[in-house]
């Protein structure tokens, strides 16, 4: 795909890690709420509550430790009405790579920019998620913004910028992918193209046609 002057209009490609290269953790939340008997939904409801400030949001921005975790989201949860301590969560997190988007990286670095945006915590290595930070995915992208490190975390406009700030690239030569619509809003009012990432496939259906070459 090309503009007038022949330069690409896509020229960078942003992904979220969890949900997108990796499995979503969101099935493993509703065995852990099937095998506890507690109310379908519980965990996603307890993560949407105050979104910009809650226990989650805390040790994504570094703002708080593990144990302070476990013990703030006990806490949320049960205002809910059913306690789960964040030790507990934190393991769910695990998923498995998929290997098709992993091939769509390397594609699509020997011909534009590709960038990582994920919210973390810095003790990865208490959640199987940690091993999910493969050097040989990792080391794929040009960029990386880590929440943890950074100290902000989506969906703070700040953190988009920060990746256009050092892609040197306007938010309209940009696609970003995540599996979360909360996280996409504000990358696509900064005039980004979005794609929300469900199942693997429809979404490389749809970054191929943004990009215009076969990613698999």
């Amino acid at each position: 795909m090309s503009g007038g002057s022949g330069s690409p209009v896509i020229q960078a490609v942003i992904f979220d890690f969890g949900g997108v290269i990796s499995s979503s953790p969101f099935e493993a939340f509703s065995r852990y709420e099937t095998e506890k008997g507690l109310p379908a939904g519980l965990l996603r409801k307890v993560n949407a509550t105050n979104p910009h400030d809650n226990a989650w949001a805390k040790l994504e921005r570094s703002d708080i430790g593990l144990e302070a975790f476990d013990e703030a989201f006990a806490a949320e949860s049960r205002a809910l009405g059913h306690e789960v301590p964040g030790r507990d969560v934190l393991p769910l997190l695990s998923g498995h790579i998929r290997p098709e988007m992993v091939e769509a990286l390397r594609r699509l670095r020997a011909r534009m920019k590709i960038a990582c945006i994920t919210n973390n915590f810095k003790a990865m290595s208490v959640s199987p998620m940690g091993a999910l930070y493969k050097q040989e995915i990792m080391g794929l992208f040009h960029e990386i913004i880590e929440s943890a490190k950074a100290g902000v975390r989506k969906p703070d406009p700040r953190i988009y910028q920060m990746m256009l700030d050092r892609l040197a690239l306007p938010a309209s030569a940009c696609i970003y992918l995540d599996d979360l619509g909360i996280n996409l809003k504000p990358a696509r009012e900064m005039g980004m193209h979005t794609i929300k990432v469900g199942d693997a496939a429809p979404a490389l259906d749809e970054l191929e046609r943004l990009v215009g070459f076969a990613l698999r």
